[in-house]
Order: structure tokens, then sequence, then C-alpha cells
């Protein structure tokens, strides 16, 4: 990872954070992006500690002129994207009766729209410069369903769709997509979610942030197209 620029949404916290902390200390380049400046400030501040180079870059991804900027910013400030490391996302657990119109729309809006927006900026950016990665980790509500997840899983397959398409749409130009079904992540996901669940038996992000490194660092030759990582409680489920 020495010296690759990397771009993580979501970078503020849980996921997206573990990844900066741990490509930081493999000496990457980053680009941090989440919706709020303070504690992107302060992770691209812990990052740069650990020996990479970062900065903070705010944006919603559900607004395509501000993903456009990320990327722009990204480029301005390293020169190019070599991968995309797509975290940002919004989960909302309740049967299907009990949702709102906000519930449906900001799920599908930030998870399936947001993907869709940043991916494909993302892309043309890497197009320019001879290829690179986007890993995406979509989280098993992308593979499989549960309870109170209609609204979630809709919007993680339609993530998942559009991923798939879009790879089809850059065979032969260098640009791989790796696809992370994660299970049972202990992040604060599950701060507002109202589900009995047991935190302890969860992974961790380091662990989540571990196979994001695994995808990134397949053979140039080669894509890590799709990995599910379970807690061992879970697994085949």
């Amino acid at each position: 990872m020495n010296n690759k620029v990397i771009l993580i949404t979501g970078a503020s916290s849980g996921i997206g954070k573990a990844a900066a902390l741990m490509l930081a200390a493999r000496g990457a380049q980053l680009a941090l992006s989440a919706r709020t400046y303070p504690a992107l400030a302060t992770i691209a501040d812990e990052a740069n500690r650990l020996g990479g180079r970062a900065i903070a870059v705010p944006a919603d991804v559900r607004v395509r002129a501000e993903v456009a900027d990320m990327v722009a910013e990204a480029v301005t400030a390293f020169g190019r994207i070599d991968a995309l490391v797509h975290c940002a996302g919004v989960g909302i657990l309740k049967p299907a009766e009990q949702l709102s119109d906000d519930d449906i729309d900001v799920q599908l809006d930030t998870n399936i729209k947001g993907t869709l927006l940043t991916a494909s900026a993302a892309a043309t950016a890497m197009l320019k410069t001879g290829g690179g990665r986007v890993v995406v980790p979509v989280g098993t509500m992308g593979r499989f369903v549960m309870r109170g997840s209609a609204a979630y899983s809709a919007s993680k397959w339609g993530a998942v769709g559009a991923l798939k398409a879009m790879a089809t749409e850059w065979q032969r130009s260098n640009i791989g997509v790796s696809l992370l079904y994660l299970g049972g992540v202990d992040t604060p996901f599950w701060d507002g979610i109202d589900m009995r669940v047991q935190r302890d038996k969860m992974l961790r992000a380091e662990d989540a942030a571990r196979a994001m490194v695994y995808a990134l660092e397949a053979a140039p030759a080669g894509v890590l197209n799709e990995m599910v990582l379970q807690p061992d409680s879970h697994q085949f489920i």
C-alpha cells in the first residue's frame, strides 16, 4: 500500500475509520470523506501520525456535485486515485409496515445512488491513469435477508446490482471491483438499532479492514470479486 492513493468514504467512524488507520500504517495516501468535517480532520491527523498522508474531504455521496468535488480534490492533492474504498452507507432495521418514507428514501439514496455516483466518479478518474480498484463492504444484507431488513436489503441488493453492472463496463480497463459481504460488524451502526444482538460475538471493525486490505493487495493480474466474512456463530447464513 506504500504511496497508493486511496479514497475512503464513510471514513469518520466504524469500518471506514478502521480501514483508514490500517492503510495509513501501511504508508497509503488517503483522501478521507464523510459528511462532517471535524471527525474527519481528527482521523486524518491520526492517519498522518501513523505514517500515511491524509486529507479530509467532506462530501455527501447522495449529491452528484459534492461527489465530483470530492474526487477532484483527491486528484488535485495526490495526482491520481488508485483505489476507492466505499464505506458510506445507512441502515435502518425495522418491520416493513413501520418504515416511514424518510426511512426508505435515505437508504435507497445513500446505498444505491451514493454508491453508483461515487464508484462511477472514482472510476472515471482511475481510467485516466491506467485503472485501479473499487472495494465495497456491501454487507451480508446485499446477499441475504433477515427480519426487518426490507428497505435495507433492497438498498444493498440494488448497490450490488449497480456495482456488478459497472464492473462489466470496466472490463479490460484494469478497474477491478471487490464486493465484501461482511456479517455482523461491531460498529456504531448498531447504536441506533432496536434489536437484540450480541455485539461481543460480532466481527470487529479491524477484521473488516483487514479484509479490505486483502482485496486491495490482490495480484495485479487478478481481482478478488466477492468475499463473505461472517462471525463464527453465523457461518453460511
